[in-house]
C-alpha cells in the first residue's frame, strides 16, 4: 500500500458531485461513525494544472456572485445570496440563498443560464447552514461549532435551556444564526440522567428526618438543596437523599389502611332518587338497607326512618 500524502497536500477526490480538489488536513487509521469521508475516494495528488483550474473556478464563482446579486437587486427579489459553488469541470454552478418567504426566481434562473451557459442550480438553505458556510465567532469567543466540526444539526429546544438553569434571555442562549445554541445539546444527556434521579423541585416530601421541601438541584455537585421543618436550608447529595426514603404526602396517605377504610365508608353515603311516578311503588325501598337495623349503631335506624318519612312527605304528589 503506498504511503498516504502528507498533511496539507492538495489531492483530487471523487465525490457524488464528481471530481473535486481537496486538501488533507489530518490522517486517521479508521473513520469515525457517520463520517462523510466514507463517501469520498482519493484519486491522485493534484497537479499544477489542477490547481490552475481551481483558481479559475474561484474567480468564476466571484464573478457569478456579483452578477447574481445585481440581478436580485434589479428584479427586487426578497432573497439573500450566501455563496456560489462552481464544479471542478465548470459544468454546474450552484447558488445558495436564504429567503423568508417562497420566491419566484424563474426569471433570475433564466438570466443566470443565459449569462454562463452552464447548468444552474438555485438552492435555498436555512440560517444555520448559512452560518456554517460563512463562519463566525460565537459568544464563547471561538469559531462556531457548525463551521469547525458539526456536519449534522441536532434538534435543540427551549426545554434544554430550562433544565440547564440558564437565563432565558434570547441574546444569551441564541447563536449568530439567531437560533438556539447548538452546544445546548452537548450535555443534555447528562442532564436527563441527573433529573431522572432527582425529586421534583418545589415539592414537599416526607422523609425519615421529617418533612422536607426540595428547593434546587445541582448537577455538577450531584446534590440537592432542601429546607426542613425548622426552616433550615441544607445541601445533601443524591445518595443521602435516597437513604432518607422520601415519599410524597399523597403516597404516605395511601400507606395507612385505616385512612383508606374511612374513605371507603365516606364513599358509601346513601343517595336516593325518586320520581313522582314511582313514589307509590311498594317495593321502592326494598334492598335499600341491606345491613338491617341490627347492624346499625344506636340511633342510626331511627334517624334513617325519620329521613325516609321526610322523603315521603316531601315527594308526596299533590292532588
Amino acid at each position: 500500500m503506498p504511503d498516504p500524502p502528507p498533511v496539507g497536500e492538495q489531492c483530487m477526490v471523487e465525490t457524488e458531485q464528481g471530481l473535486l480538489l481537496g486538501q488533507i488536513i489530518s490522517l486517521h487509521d479508521s473513520l469515525p461513525d457517520g463520517s462523510l469521508c466514507s463517501e469520498i475516494r482519493l484519486v491522485r495528488t493534484a497537479t499544477d494544472a489542477d490547481k490552475d483550474v481551481a483558481k479559475n473556478n474561484d474567480e468564476l464563482a466571484r464573478r457569478a456572485r456579483r452578477f447574481c446579486q445585481e440581478a436580485i437587486r434589479t428584479r427586487g427579489l426578497d432573497m439573500k445570496l450566501v455563496d456560489v459553488e462552481v464544479y471542478f469541470d465548470a459544468s454546474k454552478i450552484v447558488f445558495y440563498f436564504t429567503a423568508p418567504v417562497r420566491i419566484d426566481f424563474r426569471d433570475l434562473l433564466k438570466d443566470l443560464v443565459r449569462e454562463y451557459r452552464a447548468r444552474i442550480e438555485l438552492r435555498q438553505i436555512g440560517v444555520r447552514h448559512e452560518t456554517q458556510m460563512i463562519g463566525a465567532v460565537g459568544n464563547c469567543g471561538m469559531v462556531c461549532c457548525c463551521r469547525r466540526f458539526l456536519r449534522k444539526f441536532a434538534p435543540v429546544t427551549i426545554r434544554m435551556a430550562k433544565e440547564q438553569n440558564l437565563f432565558l434571555n434570547p441574546a444569551k442562549i441564541s447563536g449568530i444564526c439567531g437560533r438556539l445554541l447548538c452546544c445546548l445539546s452537548y450535555e443534555q444527556e447528562n442532564y436527563d440522567a441527573f433529573h431522572r434521579e432527582c425529586p421534583r423541585l418545589g415539592k414537599r416530601y416526607q422523609t425519615s428526618r421529617g418533612a422536607m421541601k426540595v428547593l434546587r438541584a445541582n448537577m455538577f455537585r450531584n446534590s440537592l438543596s432542601v429546607i426542613n421543618e425548622d426552616n433550615e436550608e441544607r445541601e445533601i447529595s443524591l445518595e443521602e437523599w435516597r437513604s432518607l426514603t422520601p415519599q410524597r404526602p399523597e403516597q404516605t396517605q395511601q400507606a395507612h389502611p385505616e385512612r383508606l377504610e374511612n374513605q371507603k365508608s365516606d364513599a358509601g353515603l346513601l343517595v336516593v332518587s325518586v320520581s313522582p311516578d314511582s313514589l307509590n311503588d311498594p317495593e321502592l325501598f326494598n334492598g335499600l338497607l341491606d345491613d338491617g337495623p341490627e347492624n346499625e349503631a344506636p340511633g342510626q335506624a331511627s334517624a334513617t326512618a325519620q329521613e325516609t318519612q321526610k322523603a315521603k312527605r316531601k315527594r308526596r304528589p299533590r292532588h
